[in-house]
């Protein structure tokens, strides 16, 4: 899709309430930073997680492994920093840039045991 200016590039405005960009995954936490704050005051946790699954693509299995950065914000990263690596954890969330835009991190917004 072009926008008119020959870049290439598409905006796609989604309806009020749509919530296309929400990832739900069943990891473990391999890495965990010290707790920080932000300016404003609001603790923030980077982690490291990792997945590792099998699933079938086109009728065979394949074996999946994911290792993607992580925030979680707030109560959800006091809570999380409590938590033993490598225990089994469902978050949901959604993924954005880092902030220099090299690099994929999923906000967490929820996790429970698994």
């Amino acid at each position: 899709m072009g926008d008119g200016q020959g870049k290439g590039l598409a905006v796609v405005n989604l309806a009020s309430g749509a919530s296309a960009n929400r990832l739900v995954l069943a990891a473990v936490v391999a890495q965990v930073a010290a707790l920080r704050y932000t300016p404003a005051g609001i603790p923030v946790l980077d982690v490291q997680l990792l997945h590792e699954s099998e699933a079938l693509e086109m009728g065979l299995p394949r074996k999946t492994r994911l290792e993607i950065k992580a925030l979680a914000f707030g109560s959800q990263a006091e809570t999380l920093q409590a938590q033993a690596l490598g225990q089994p954890l469902e978050f949901t969330g959604f993924l954005t840039n880092t902030r220099n835009g090299k690099g994929t991190v999923f906000h967490i917004q929820d996790f429970k045991p698994i």
